[in-house]
C-alpha cells in the first residue's frame, strides 16, 4: 500500500483526531494540518501543528506538531512529522517541538530526525480550585510525564523590524 500526503483543512484533521486518536481529543486552534491518504482518497492518518502550549517556548519561529493520529500504517507517522518539518521550514519557522507519553517508544521521531530534549511533567491548563484551595485538574487527556522532542530547521528567527510607526504599530498590532 503506497502512502501520499495530502492538504485538508484542520477541521477535518481534527475530525479524524476525535474518531481515531487514541488519548486526545481536538485542537482549538492550529496553524496547518496534513492527511496522509491512499491513491484511492482514504485517510489514514493526520498532523496538526500550531503554536506551542508551554509559554516559555513561544518563541518567535517555534511552531508544536500537536497532534499526529493514524491507524498504523506503516510510515504513516514519519511521513507526517516529514511533512510537518517541510512544511515548517518553508513558512520560515525554525524550530519545531512535540510531545510523546512515557510509553511511547518515539521511533518516528528519531526516524525524522528529531532529538530527545527533556522530561516534563503532566499537568494540564484546565484545573478548578477547590474550597481548601488546592487545585484538581479535570483535563481529559493522559497528564503523566511526557518527553519533549525538537528538530532545529534554521538560525534562531531575527528580530522583526515592521516598516511602520510607533503610533501605526499600536493601532495594527493592538488586539486588546
Amino acid at each position: 500500500m503506497s502512502l501520499y500526503l495530502a492538504p485538508c483543512t484542520v477541521t477535518e484533521a481534527n475530525a479524524y483526531v476525535q474518531h481515531i486518536h487514541r488519548h486526545n481529543g481536538a485542537l482549538p486552534t492550529a496553524k496547518f494540518a496534513v492527511a496522509i491518504c491512499t491513491n484511492d482518497g482514504v485517510v489514514h492518518g493526520v498532523a496538526i501543528a500550531g503554536a506551542p502550549k508551554a509559554r516559555m517556548l513561544m518563541a518567535r519561529g517555534t511552531l508544536e506538531v500537536s497532534r499526529v493520529a493514524t491507524d498504523g500504517s506503516r510510515n504513516a507517522c514519519s511521513m507526517l512529522y516529514g511533512a510537518c518539518i517541510r512544511a515548517a521550514r518553508a513558512l520560515g519557522y525554525r524550530r519545531l517541538i512535540t510531545y510523546t507519553l512515557e510509553s511511547e517508544a518515539g521511533s518516528s521521531l528519531r526516524a525524522s530526525g528529531w532529538t530527545l530534549i527533556t522530561t516534563v511533567g503532566g499537568e494540564g491548563w484546565a484545573r478548578r480550585q477547590s474550597a481548601r484551595g488546592d487545585h484538581h485538574y479535570i483535563d481529559q487527556h493522559d497528564t503523566g510525564l511526557k518527553y519533549r522532542w525538537e528538530i532545529t530547521l534554521g538560525e534562531p528567527v531575527p528580530e522583526i523590524s515592521w516598516p511602520l510607526s510607533n503610533e501605526d504599530q499600536r493601532t495594527l498590532f493592538d488586539y486588546t
